[in-house]
């Protein structure tokens, strides 16, 4: 059921950054002849070792670390006390393969851009580990195949070896875990396979599962933390998924509606996490006021400029997050006024704030 929340989503990005009458009138038919990989799925080997700093887009020791890059007026922490562990969303569009590729330049190009916009809010309390892995390509989210779901496997197969070397490498350091879309999707399974019931569970600070929909009573007893209730609490789950307003969240509640929770319970008509990121709280409302910096994006992503007092929130309906009037972003709006590509460059330094007030609640605690 996983796929069909991506199919949603990568509906509305072909909608968005494709044209013409085909795609117009016949969408799903369209993307698949153009995007859905040919053939199986290459039986992919177990990935290379994860303490080879090769396999790392993100990591302390690693130069030219895109996490690292802050816009102005701010700077890495100089001896961050958290590691982070950060799983990107999909970058390989293109239907070669069922799983990019490692060495795939484009891939790993538009990942590091995300690295730069999203894993950086987590840079001053943080030194921040983010894997290349064998990603589920666009393409598998438009197709109901069982390929599709292998290739999901094998995508997530690296992100556990990943993260397995990253908790031997992070040593005992408190942890934040962090993603978006495909890699918020990596992360549901994360928690459950990884972190529910396990000794790593006190040690986790925060799990950011950004853009990517979690229902409170189908999919969250089996995650193995509980919701964020406070702005102050340490040890649990932030979710949100942007729209401005007027929205059109319809294929994704749709969707959701249709699909299976974590627990075997129907997620129809259930509500989803909603963590308003200005005041880390659920369903909470704040005026732009509380925003303390978005980042503008330039037109290919690779910089930002930061801007204060832009957007307000608030948590509506169901789930999700609504920000008033659409702002000015940049060509990669949704239909829908779907925001998801800027769910953290909206609230940016909001995250980083957020990130350094759960790091010292979890300090304090007994």
């Amino acid at each position: 059921m996983a796929r069909k929340f991506l199919y949603a989503f990568a509906v509305l990005i072909m909608l968005t950054v494709a044209g013409g009458f085909a795609l117009n009138a016949f969408p799903t038919l369209f993307m698949r002849m153009t995007m859905v990989p040919g053939g199986g799925v290459d039986a992919l080997p177990p990935p290379a070792s994860y303490d080879d700093a090769k396999m790392w887009l993100a990591r302390p020791d690693k130069p030219g670390n895109p996490a690292l890059w802050t816009p102005a007026g701010y700077k890495p922490g100089a001896r961050p006390q958290a590691a982070v562990f950060f799983i990107h969303p999909t970058s390989y569009l293109v239907r070669t393969h069922w799983n990019a590729p490692l060495d795939d330049a484009e891939a790993n190009t538009r990942a590091a851009i995300f690295l730069r916009g999203q894993a950086s809010a987590f840079n001053a309390i943080g030194a921040v580990w983010a894997p290349r892995y064998r990603q589920a390509a666009f393409g598998a989210f438009l197709t109901s195949q069982a390929d599709a779901q292998k290739a999901l496997d094998f995508a997530y197969r690296d992100v556990a070896a990943a993260f397995d070397a990253f908790v031997r490498q992070a040593g005992d350091r408190p942890i934040i875990l962090a993603g978006h879309s495909q890699g918020a999707l990596h992360l549901t399974r994360l928690l459950r396979e990884k972190i529910a019931g396990t000794p790593l569970a006190k040690r986790i600070v925060a799990a950011y599962v950004v853009g990517w929909p979690v229902s409170r009573i189908a999919d969250l007893p089996k995650m193995g933390l509980p919701e964020c209730t406070r702005a102050d609490q340490a040890g649990c789950i932030l979710s949100w998924q942007s729209f401005a307003e007027p929205a059109d969240p319809s294929l994704i509640l749709d969707t959701f509606d249709a699909s299976t929770g974590f627990t075997g319970a129907p997620r129809k008509g259930s509500a989803m996490i909603c963590t308003n990121p200005l005041t880390g709280t659920p369903d909470a409302t704040a005026p732009a006021t509380a925003n303390l910096g978005t980042l503008l994006p330039s037109s290919d992503l690779s910089t930002a400029d930061i801007a204060t007092g832009l957007v307000g929130a608030r948590c509506a309906g169901r789930g999700l997050l609504m920000i008033g009037a659409p702002p000015a972003m940049g060509g990669f709006v949704l239909p829908g006024n779907n925001y998801h590509v800027y769910d953290y460059s909206l609230f940016w330094a909001n995250v980083r704030a957020d990130a350094a007030r759960r790091l010292a609640a979890f300090e304090v605690k007994p």
